[in-house]
This record gives structure tokens, sequence and C-alpha cells, in this order.
């Protein structure tokens, strides 16, 4: 129930066809149509409502906005909120590499070029020029498969989980699938496994216990309704200590000897055979296919270092009946994934310097020296600003990332921030709702900007973006009748 001080600031808040009637309201159609105007003056509105029937009672009602008033300002801060796209560029600051929830791996230039390409202009997606009549979308990245796995063939759909569902929909449906107890795992978005299976019609066979599985586990749980053996990479999570695993060459010999094919769930893929620092004791997709496995799935944007996609490969006879699915045009890959993946497969197939032309795996591959030398610099160019901040380089640990390789830490370089006049919290606030918009970590109280993640152009980005922030703070500060801490 509104108290009578919230009903009294409620009727002084105006209308909106009254706001859209000032001048200064009216010039924004200048910049912007005539329904974004109204909606960012509703928004504007709706706000102040809120503010007021927030108060818990008379004393604190209008606390948050004494002025029912609408300045330009604040329908034009709206206004930008509604002109600026939802799905836009931030700046990875957190060290994580292989950022999930920040779109996972950038694409290398070349890669960029080719998704332009096609969807700037009409391709042969699906057209055989040679011939002169329909083609198959998959045969432009089927041979680049096979030439750097050694596959006998492939096949690619939307994304990993989507790759086991194929598999084992056409494999499996309405059989038995064995699978340790250990590797049922969870993958994002609390998606699990089992769940998984379920959806492909497969039957779930649990065996092993969560630390230790052995052979004659999988042996025993082998019935005339077995279809496939199913290994899980459990890339996102590491379980140490009293621990048992049955390796992939051994499952290949059991399921040899019953005549059942065998499964490898990646997860994350590695094409990378080279020593990049954290991925020595990653499984390599080549490994795995030269160990005879029947079938292998991973991400194509993961430690690919591609697009979001899920690869098939393995044995020709059940890549053949795998393709004729019926679910595969459910989860077809689309022409703007497929040139960024062939781009990224060119690169590994065509450049000897792939480590640094990928951008994940240059990441992954930068020395912490180099990243010393660019936290120094960026610590330079703050200093020189005279902020209220106190400014460090210092060292630190980087992640993978992306559900690869949990334990690994990467050597790293970061800036230390520790803000006056407010806390750790609200900077990173401001950095992440500003523009850019800075993705940064928080750990002792200090934010900090990890040189691993950040391109070295968005070095100068974040210096501008914290001059300017604390410039309008220092401002509003000033005309509020408050002086601001001294810099370091």
């Amino acid at each position: 129930m509104k108290t009578p001080k919230q009903h009294e600031h409620l009727r002084k808040i105006p209308s909106v066809d009254e706001i859209l009637r000032k001048p200064e309201i009216q010039k924004l159609s200048e910049r912007a149509p005539r329904p974004a105007i109204v909606r960012a003056v509703q928004m504007v509105l709706a706000e102040k409502r809120r503010d007021l029937l927030s108060a818990a009672d008379d004393a604190h009602a209008g606390e948050k906005d004494s002025s029912p008033g609408v300045t330009l300002s604040q329908v034009e801060a709206k206004l930008q909120e509604i002109i600026r796209p939802s799905l836009r560029r931030v700046i990875n600051a957190t060290g994580i590499v292989v950022h999930t929830n920040l779109g996972r791996a950038p694409l290398a230039d070349e890669a960029i070029a080719c998704v332009v390409e096609a969807a700037r202009r009409y391709s042969n997606l699906e057209f055989d020029i040679n011939r002169g009549e329909r083609g198959s979308r998959y045969t432009h990245v089927r041979e680049l498969l096979q030439e750097l796995s050694g596959a006998q063939s492939a096949f690619v759909v939307n994304n990993n989980a989507a790759a086991v569902l194929l598999c084992l929909s056409t494999l499996a449906r309405g059989r038995d699938v064995i699978i340790s107890r250990g590797e049922l795992i969870e993958i994002g978005g609390s998606f699990r496994m089992p769940e998984v299976m379920e959806q492909s019609g497969a039957r779930l066979r649990e065996v092993g216990a969560t630390n230790r599985t052995h052979l004659r586990d999988y042996r025993d749980a082998i019935t005339e309704q077995t279809a496939l053996i199913l290994k899980v990479h459990t890339s996102n999570y590491k379980i140490v200590g009293f621990t048992a695993e049955v390796e992939l060459r051994e499952l290949k010999k059991l399921g040899d000897e019953f005549h059942i094919p065998v499964m490898y769930d990646m997860g994350s893929g590695n094409l990378v055979q080279s020593e990049i620092p954290g991925l020595q004791e990653e499984p390599t997709v080549q490994d795995a296919l030269r160990q005879g496995i029947d079938i292998v799935t991973f991400s194509g944007d993961k430690l690919v270092g591609g697009p979001q996609a899920g690869i098939i490969l393995g044995s020709s006879e059940y890549l053949a009946a795998i393709a004729k699915n019926s679910l595969t045009r459910a989860l077809r890959i689309d022409k703007l994934t497929l040139a960024a993946l062939e781009a990224t497969l060119r690169i590994y197939y065509l450049d000897p310097d792939y480590c640094t032309t990928i951008p994940v795996l240059r990441m992954l591959s930068v020395s912490a020296a180099v990243l010393k030398k660019r936290a120094q610099a960026l610590v330079r160019k703050l200093k020189k600003h005279a902020l209220p901040l106190t400014v460090s380089a210092m060292q630190d640990v980087s992640k993978i990332g992306g559900g690869a390789y949990p334990a690994q830490e990467l050597p790293t370089w970061v800036v230390s921030l520790e803000p006056q006049g407010m806390s750790s919290r609200e900077l990173e606030q401001k950095l992440r709702t500003g523009t850019p918009s800075v993705i940064a970590r928080i750990s002792r109280e200090r934010v900090l900007l990890d040189m691993r993640t950040l391109f070295p152009e968005e070095a100068d980005m974040v210096a501008n973006a914290l001059i300017a922030l604390f410039n309008t703070a220092g401002s509003r500060l000033h005309n509020g009748c408050t002086t601001a801490g001294a810099s370091t």
C-alpha cells in the first residue's frame, strides 16, 4: 500500500506527453526515432516510480530521487541503452582465455574476413561448382579435418553437445551405452551427460565408482543390448588421489573383442601437438584416433580457437550412418559458422605460425616476460594522470577456461587497481558497465587487469576508460563540494 508521502511524490511526476513536448527532448528526434525516445522517457519515469515505491515508510519516501522531474541527460542515458546493441564487444581482462560467458574463442583475422565475405554475398554453400549441381555443405571442411587429424571421415554440427546427441541417437537408440560413473559430467548451462543421453534414446549403463573404474567393470556390463562404449574426457574438473580410469587403448581392445564401437567425447578438443604452456598434458585429437577410437567428438570454439561447432571424426562406416540421421537437419552448421571453421582449419593446415595467428593459442603461448612489459607500460600511463588510484604491476595466474584443464595455472602479470573514494567492487562495476565494457576480476579487495587476455591495442582503451571514469567521478565530487583523495 502506498503511503501519503509516496502518493504526493507520484503526483508530481510528469506525464510522458508533458516530457515529450519539452524542446530539448524534441531535439532528440534528430538522433533517434520517436518510438525509441518515447520508450526512453517511459523507462525514466518507471525508474522514478520504483524508487519512490521502494521506500519502506514516509520518512524514506523519495530519498533516492527527491526531484520528480525528468532531465535531458536521464532520457539520453536510457536512449543510449535502447540504441546500443545488446550483444556487443567487451574487453576481457579476467585472464580466462576461453571465457564461456564472454564468447569463448576470439576468431583469427582470416576467419573474420571469411565470415564477412560469406555474409555479404552469395556462396557455394551447397553447390558443386565443378559439376554445376547441388553439393554438400560438409565438403568444405571434411578433407581439412581428415588431413589435420588422420581420421577416415568427418562431420560437423552446431556444437559438441549436438555432436554427442547425434552420435548416440544414430548408434545406440534403444540400446545400452556403457560409461564410467566418474565421467557423468555436467556441462555448461546445468546440462548433464545423462540428460543428453536420455534425449538420444540411448540407455545409460553406469559402471565403476566415482573415483575408480576398471576394465573389468566395462567387461562385466557388456550384454547383447550393448551398442556403444563411451569415454568422456573430464576436461572441466579433475579428480586426484585414490583414482583409476581405463585408458583409451584398453577400451578399444575390449570393443574390438565384442565388436562394439568406442566413442570418445573430448569436450574442448585439442589439435595442437606443440609445447604450448598448459596444453602439454591435454590429450590431442590425433592421439585418440591413432589409438583406433571409432568416433571422436569435440568443440570447435575452445582450444581449437574457431567458432562454436561440434566436430565428429572417425570411421567412415559410422560417420556415413551419422550423416544420414534426420537430426542432422536440425543440428546442421550454418554458413557463417562454416566459413569461420574452414578458415580456422586452413590456418592449422597452411600456416606454420598458427600458434601466433590463432588468438587463443597466441594468448596461451605468450611469455610472462612479455606480459610483464605490457603491465608495466599500462601502469606508467595511468600514473601520468594522477588518478585517485593506487596502481601497480604484479605477478598472478591465468586460467585456460572453457572447461579445459581446470588444474592448470598459467603465470601472468596483472595491473592492480586500488581506488580511493570508492570500493573495489564499485570500480569493477563502473568498468563493467562503461563504454567500452571492461570485465576485470577482484582479488583481496583489488581490481586486477590480467594482461594475458588483453589484446595489445586494448591496453590504451582500458587506460582511457579509467581516465574518463575518474575524471567524470571527480567532476561530480567537485560539484558536490566533496574532495577526492590524492592519487598515488
